[in-house]
């Protein structure tokens, strides 16, 4: 095994410590934009990069400007406005360059503001001490498990939509059926790395 650092919190990030299917944190667009593959890897790639721009922006207001005047306790606070502007931004560059998936996401793209995915991966990186270039390989690490579960869990739900099931469980009994399963399956990459 290797002892690297950036490779075990890439790895940290995409398998083992996945922020939708380990730590449970995303999990409306989860399960609301999962149902086809690309809008699922669509709404991936918009939260890999509003986790990569949230981090980018955050950790220097927080070690620059919330710290060293004892603001730290707004943080929770800071971070969201932050994330709700560069959601705001993706979504006008999206409305402007790429209309099909900006329909296709819907009502989800805004809610990427409260996706506590993304919120979460910018207190992680500061509550673990990461510095920037660190805080950004978390970042990319965990939108890439992001992007992982959403593309996995789509493939589950066409498959789904095919399959013979009671008339019970169909709908959200069934999805949150298969998403446990996929979840678990998540549960073996834990003693992997020893993380």
């Amino acid at each position: 095994m290797t002892s690297n650092p950036v490779f075990l919190v890439v790895i940290g990030g995409l398998l083992v410590n996945n922020f939708v299917l380990s730590q449970f944190l995303g999990i409306c667009p989860f399960l609301g934009v999962s149902k086809k593959l690309g809008s699922a890897a669509g709404m991936s790639l918009a939260v890999l990069f509003v986790m990569l721009l949230a981090t980018a922006a955050t950790h220097p207001v927080y070690y620059y400007l919330l710290l060293p005047y004892d603001l730290a306790y707004l943080r929770t606070i800071v971070f969201i406005l932050i994330i709700a502007a560069l959601v705001q931004l993706v979504e006008m560059v999206l409305r402007k360059f790429v209309p099909p998936l900006y329909k296709a996401l819907g009502i989800y793209l805004p809610l990427i503001t409260t996706n506590c995915a993304v919120l979460g991966v910018t207190i992680l990186n500061i509550d673990s001490s990461y510095s920037f270039g660190m805080s950004m390989i978390n970042s990319l690490g965990a939108g890439l498990g992001f992007l992982l579960a959403m593309v996995l869990f789509a493939g589950v739900r066409e498959r789904l939509e095919q399959a013979d099931i009671p008339p019970t469980l169909k709908g959200l009994p069934i999805t949150l059926i298969a998403a446990s399963l996929v979840s678990v399956s998540f549960l073996g990459f834990q003693g992997l790395f020893g993380l």
